[in-house]
């Protein structure tokens, strides 16, 4: 009679107190929910799609302006391989007035107008060190494209990795929304025990304390959530908001053997590329410093004029006489710069050296990209187990919430069971959402580094598989 007296007067303080709460948590919603909003036109963004709009990335065009660079660049060296056209004019025109005085003969005076117009054409047959200069040019026009697309394919597998976490953190709200549906379900459940009776107050506080938990949880990650979606919206330099997919899902398969990965990764890498042309580059520069040693042999053909008007060196000035002459030089010219102390042959044995350490860091990074392969490839051969172990033990957490909350309704199990095992419901669900965020990096990250593509079908290699329920092809 005393308890029934009793709960009452608890229940009351206790009532006024969720009050309390549920309105500043409500208030706290809001606030979070007005911060985040966001109200414009949404375009819709996949992951197919982000190709084609990492192109608008500003580091992308300043390689792109690079590339652009270089082959003017190529250009400009190989128009070294034509005749070069020079015109001159001393003088156009020139005025020369003057008096000659000279003993018993006569005074000559000058006053003329004249212009010297020149022609000259020089062609190089043999030039040893433009040959160096135009490879070292195709070979940089070579490295800028690459450089430019060794970009590209960085910036579009970090923006899947930013929009893979942008989704993952979507999942994670949708979860602990789940999660806190629980926990108001158990806190009403242990507030009708209450009233009722049966129940304590100290069960009504651990609720309180596990629903406190999880909306802070969830406005976490709500957080979390914008944070991502600035962080995609940066690197695909857009300024409007957007939409994705809400449900995260296995974005393909990955039906290529490890030796495979490793034999096509290294055979198609840009970066492995870059280092062999930087080899070549090196050995052509060291080439060209020997070239300097070499003879040069060239055409030249010099066309020369010169017209005048007036006298010059006469005792009277014919203002009316006037003049003209030209000559044509067509000559085959040698030139050889034999010694000059050993400092090409020195600077010869430099590149050579640099080149040396170009092959060197060529059998690094082969190793590197041989490794990064691997366990890419292990990763996602593990993160597939881990998909489907999550999965059962999701299952597994759900059957065993119901039952659980089944056996503190009929009073042979306390709160805290009910509250442990919808943690272990939530935590399972994370580790699914973790594990297929992981495989899907997993195969972005092995698309890149093998240059293959990611498949459609699980069922391609993996026939064998159709009737077995713990195959990824299932999930």
């Amino acid at each position: 009679m005393l308890r029934r007296v009793l709960n009452p007067i608890l229940f009351l303080p206790l009532a006024i107190c969720l009050n309390s709460i549920n309105v500043l948590s409500s208030e706290r919603k809001d606030n979070i929910d007005n911060v985040l909003e966001e109200k414009s036109n949404k375009p819709f963004i996949s992951h197919q799609e982000i190709e084609k709009i990492i192109l608008n990335n500003q580091e992308l065009k300043s390689l792109e302006n690079l590339v652009s660079s270089a082959s003017f660049n190529l250009s400009s060296q190989i128009a070294k391989r034509y005749p070069s056209l020079d015109f001159q004019a001393n003088g156009l025109p020139k005025y020369v007035s003057g008096k000659k005085y000279s003993g018993n003969s006569p005074t000559l005076k000058t006053s003329q107008f004249t212009a010297n117009p020149s022609l000259n054409i020089k062609w190089d047959l043999i030039e040893p060190i433009r040959v160096s200069e135009i490879k070292i040019a195709k070979e940089n026009y070579k490295i800028a494209e690459n450089n430019y697309e060794i970009k590209k394919k960085d910036l579009i597998q970090e923006a899947r990795i930013r929009y893979h976490k942008y989704q993952k953190s979507n999942q994670e709200i949708q979860n602990k929304r789940e999660t806190l549906d629980l926990s108001i379900t158990s806190l009403n459940n242990a507030i009708a025990k209450l009233d009722a009776g049966i129940g304590t107050k100290f069960e009504v506080l651990e609720a309180e304390a596990q629903l406190s938990r999880d909306k802070q949880s969830l406005n976490e990650k709500k957080i979390e959530h914008e944070i991502n979606k600035i962080s995609l919206k940066e690197i695909l330099n857009i300024k409007e908001t957007f939409e994705t997919n809400e449900v995260q899902n296995l974005i393909g398969f990955w039906n290529h053997r490890l030796n495979k990965n490793i034999k096509e990764g290294l055979d198609k890498n840009l970066s492995l590329k870059n280092l062999l042309l930087q080899k070549s580059i090196k050995k052509n520069q060291a080439n060209s410093f020997l070239a300097q040693n070499k003879p040069n042999i060239y055409i030249s053909n010099t066309f020369s004029s010169t017209f005048s008007k007036g006298d010059s060196l006469s005792t009277e000035i014919d203002p009316e006489e006037s003049g003209s002459n030209y000559t044509n030089t067509i000559s085959l010219n040698f030139a050889w710069s034999i010694f000059n102390g050993g400092q090409n042959k020195k600077s010869y044995k430099s590149k050579i050296a640099d080149a040396k350490a170009e092959e060197n860091a060529y059998q690094n990074l082969k190793n590197i990209l041989t490794t990064n392969i691997s366990k890419a490839y292990l990763n996602l051969k593990l993160n597939e187990e881990k998909i489907i172990s999550s999965l059962k033990e999701i299952e597994s957490s759900k059957e065993s919430v119901r039952l659980s909350r089944l056996r503190y309704d009929v009073g042979i199990s306390t709160l805290k069971d009910v509250l442990v095992r919808q943690s272990e419901l939530s935590n399972a669900k994370s580790k699914n959402i973790n594990a297929i965020y992981n495989y899907n990096l997993n195969l972005d990250e092995l698309e890149r580094l093998t240059f293959l593509e990611i498949s459609k079908n699980c069922l391609e290699n993996n026939i064998n598989k159709i009737n077995d329920i713990e195959s990824i092809c299932n999930i």
